[in-house]
């Protein structure tokens, strides 16, 4: 099960990920406080708690560590979304309601996503259908 992340972790990790390069504490830092007070400890804490728990490698430059991350953004949230429905007693309801909470845009990101992965099924109307409509 994945845990999910914390505030000010959620914070720090949409920024490696955001870079999607190794980053340092103090860079780290001087972007957070962009938007709030904190200290360099705090940051090189959470830091060194994300590593330990398996969301960011790190690796000596100098005197220092520099991070990054262990997989993806979108592997994060797939993981959060699959636990999520493990935890139903009906998946096919609770997806249905979940499809009935996506916006027009999430669902064709769906469909784009469900071609991809299954690019051997048929689009909708059956094999042969050009979705073009005859006049009779």
């Amino acid at each position: 099960m994945v845990r999910q992340l914390g505030e000010l972790e959620n914070a720090i990790m949409t920024r490696v990920w955001r870079w999607n390069r190794p980053v340092t504490v103090r860079e780290v830092l001087l972007d957070l406080r962009e938007e709030r007070d904190i200290a360099y400890t705090t940051v090189m804490t959470v830091l060194d708690k994300l590593h330990r728990k398996g969301w960011l490698r790190r690796e000596r430059a100098g005197r220092a560590y520099v991070y990054e991350p262990v997989s993806s953004r979108e592997a994060y949230t797939a993981a959060l979304m699959n636990d999520a429905w493990a935890t139903s007693d009906n998946p096919a309801a609770a997806l249905v309601h979940f499809f009935g909470l996506m916006s027009p845009e999430q669902r064709e990101a769906l469909r784009d996503a469900l071609r991809v992965t299954s690019p051997d099924t048929p689009p909708a109307g059956g094999e042969g259908d050009t979705g073009e409509t005859t006049d009779a």
